[in-house]
């Protein structure tokens, strides 16, 4: 029981914590975007709250899945080349792909590919603002 006060004392604090943080985000963003801000608000309604409650949440798993994975961004254009590099030295070498089809690593890389595929529609999709051909 003693754990389960803990852990509920925890999650109390994070869901205060998160709220907190959504409202300042809230705020934040109503004074950059001005009116557009204000009017997206209203748009929201009652949605406002529960919108920014996930949005903090998601905020605060993506920072410990940073630190867990101790994630930092590059800090020289070397390290960039040198992935991009190896990369392209993959793609394009025969042994490679006759190493993937031996080992049945294969079925990974196609659904990769995948994913990688739907990710760029969706993009397409939110950019078009339509699900089918461009309005013109």
């Amino acid at each position: 029981s003693s754990n389960a006060e803990t852990a509920q004392k925890k999650t109390q604090d994070a869901f205060g914590s998160a709220q907190k943080t959504a409202e300042k985000l809230w705020e934040s963003s109503k004074k950059l975007l001005g009116p557009l801000g204000e009017r997206a608000g209203s748009m929201l309604g009652s949605y406002r709250q529960p919108v920014m409650y996930n949005l903090s949440v998601a905020r605060e798993l993506l920072k410990q899945v940073y630190v867990a994975e101790r994630l930092q961004p590059p800090t020289d254009f070397a390290v960039v080349r040198s992935a991009y590099s190896t990369l392209w030295s993959r793609a394009s070498s025969q042994a490679y792909w006759r190493g993937i089809l031996s080992s049945g690593e294969w079925a990974k890389v196609a659904i990769y590919a995948v994913e990688a595929y739907g990710i760029f529609k969706i993009g397409e999709i939110v950019g078009r603002r339509s699900v089918v051909g461009y309005n013109l």
